[in-house]
């Protein structure tokens, strides 16, 4: 295994994600005061550790194929004691509630983590989305209606302020059918073409 790597293992994007959420958290407390509650899961101390955490469920693999078959998503979850897997729902949420009412995933393979959501879900929004108890902001990527990026910011603040000007006279011009308000800090956030009753 320890040639091979853990690659061997049935990883899924989910479960990258999951690892990525752990990372985050314990990144955070390291930052703040050089030790954290969260267990180091990345790939190099997993890989250090192979005996305390993936011997127990080995008893029955005898040939490489059967690394495929583990419940690797039930194997690594086991290693975060209660209650740190509620804690990891409450502060690194999958998904992140926006003005218009939809739940939108965040992702978590970069750093800071990513929001990419249309422009027109977070009008009414004044600040930055943040998560992990207020410690991280998330960088917004903003989107025309085909989900197209327009913007990268992690200050939305600045962005209606500063911005949302010249990029409603682009997006007007391209989607005129959709709702672009001069004033996006008091308009209606919406995920249909226009919010209802307009």
């Amino acid at each position: 295994m320890r040639r091979k790597g853990l690659e061997l293992l049935p990883w899924t994007p989910e479960l990258r994600q999951w690892q990525a959420r752990v990372a985050l958290l314990r990144s955070l407390d390291i930052d703040k005061s050089a030790t954290s509650e969260w267990p180091d899961l990345s790939d190099a101390q997993l890989l250090a550790t192979l005996e305390h955490w993936l011997m127990p469920y080995l008893g029955k693999v005898t040939r490489l194929s059967h690394f495929s078959q583990l419940d690797l998503s039930s194997i690594l979850r086991n290693l975060l004691p209660w209650p740190l897997p509620q804690q990891l729902e409450a502060q690194a949420p999958q998904t992140i509630q926006v003005p218009s009412g939809s739940n939108i995933r965040i992702d978590y393979s970069e750093q800071p983590p990513i929001l990419s959501v249309r422009l027109q879900e977070l009008f009414g929004l004044s600040d930055t989305p943040r998560i992990a108890n207020g410690r991280q902001v998330l960088k917004l990527h903003l989107l025309s209606p085909a989900r197209r990026p327009v913007q990268v910011t992690q200050d939305l603040a600045n962005f209606w302020r500063s911005i949302y000007s010249e990029v409603k006279k682009d997006l007007k011009g391209r989607y005129p059918k959709h709702y672009w308000p001069d004033d996006p800090l008091v308009a209606e956030a919406t995920a249909r073409v226009k919010p209802r009753g307009t």
